[in-house]
């Protein structure tokens, strides 16, 4: 299975372009024609292209250096060198791009498909043939191919998805996103089971669908680095909306909610602009009482109680968050 990594350093280098050659035709009868070298081939170019099929940066990571192909030199009867073959870099939708020498994003890849070129292939010699003048005829030189250009890139990937779940260690978020939608996510009756941020599609009635991404438990402090800290924080940016999830078993309803609120409001205040609901998980393990009790401990966000094993509430939350995209997608 592959692993899910979200930053990794790799050198990219285009191509450079070939030489222009020196020659001079040479024919029956044309014992000594004029000069006839071709130009070199351009280098080729860096290129990266969003893929959308990949959900992570893992084969970057692997292969670490990209390098595009150095353009052919150029050749006699002004024969121009083949140009280099471009090195096409695939790229998950989320990716962010920076120089790693200055910490210039270059690029931010936010789900379009396309192309974009990084870096441009040294350009190819002229041949002798360009350089023949009423007073020099026969030129006996020719120009060389200019250099391709190399960069360290450093690429961080921040997880798109429509939906983020966000809770403190073992409220439930893993369980919750496997019956919501059909990922297939680790799961376990202990803290920081979810290392990695996991995507489950959410389909709605044949009519929609909604990407819904688990992020990996919060703690207090995590927007200083305390347990998995900002390295996840930064996949919950991209979401149009949040899931507050609030473990019922756990009974400190509004301790778990302002911790939530905190961390998400310490790394970023944007974050808390986004439209949310506030879930309360594992109702099975919680009483009549204790469940009204949440549902009344706070009038800002709406509000939805849901219990994974036996299946109640899932559909009243499934309707919720479509209300919630719609009226997200009205603005």
């Amino acid at each position: 299975m592959q692993r899910y990594v979200d930053e990794a350093d790799i050198t990219v280098r285009s191509g450079d372009g070939g030489s222009g050659a020196v020659s001079f035709r040479r024919e029956k009868y044309i014992p000594r024609g004029g000069p006839d070298g071709g130009d070199g081939g351009d280098g080729g170019d860096v290129i990266i292209r969003v893929n959308r099929n990949l959900r992570t940066l893992y084969g970057l990571k692997l292969k670490r250096i990209f390098r595009a192909q150095n353009g052919r030199s150029g050749s006699g009867q002004n024969k121009t060198g083949a140009r280099g073959r471009d090195c096409i870099i695939p790229m998950p939708p989320g990716t962010v791009v920076i120089d790693m020498e200055t910490g210039k994003v270059l690029f931010d890849l936010t789900g379009q498909e396309g192309e974009r070129t990084l870096l441009r292939g040294g350009r190819g010699g002229y041949g002798n043939a360009h350089f023949a003048t009423s007073t020099n005829q026969t030129p006996r030189f020719a120009r060389s191919g200019g250099p391709g250009r190399e960069m360290q890139l450093t690429l961080h990937m921040k997880t798109i998805a429509d939906v983020g779940l966000v809770g403190l260690p073992n409220a439930g978020k893993s369980t919750l996103l496997s019956v919501l939608t059909d990922a297939h996510p680790r799961i376990g009756d202990y803290p920081f089971t979810t290392l990695y941020p996991n995507l489950g599609v959410m389909n709605y009635r044949n009519e929609r669908e909604i990407v819904i991404a688990d992020i990996p438990g919060l703690i207090e402090g995590a927007h200083e680095g305390h347990g998995l800290g900002v390295r996840f924080l930064k996949h919950i940016e991209r979401t149009k909306a949040l899931l507050f999830l609030i473990d019922l078993s756990g009974k400190d309803y509004l301790s778990q909610y302002h911790t939530l609120k905190g961390e998400l409001e310490s790394y970023s205040t944007a974050l808390l602009k986004k439209p949310f609901i506030i879930v309360g998980s594992k109702a099975d393990a919680a009483s009549d009482q204790e469940r009204v009790e949440f549902l009344h401990m706070t009038g800002e966000a709406k509000r939805a109680v849901v219990s994974s094993f036996t299946g109640s509430g899932l559909q009243r939350l499934k309707d919720e968050i479509v209300v919630l995209m719609e009226q997200r997608d009205e603005r």
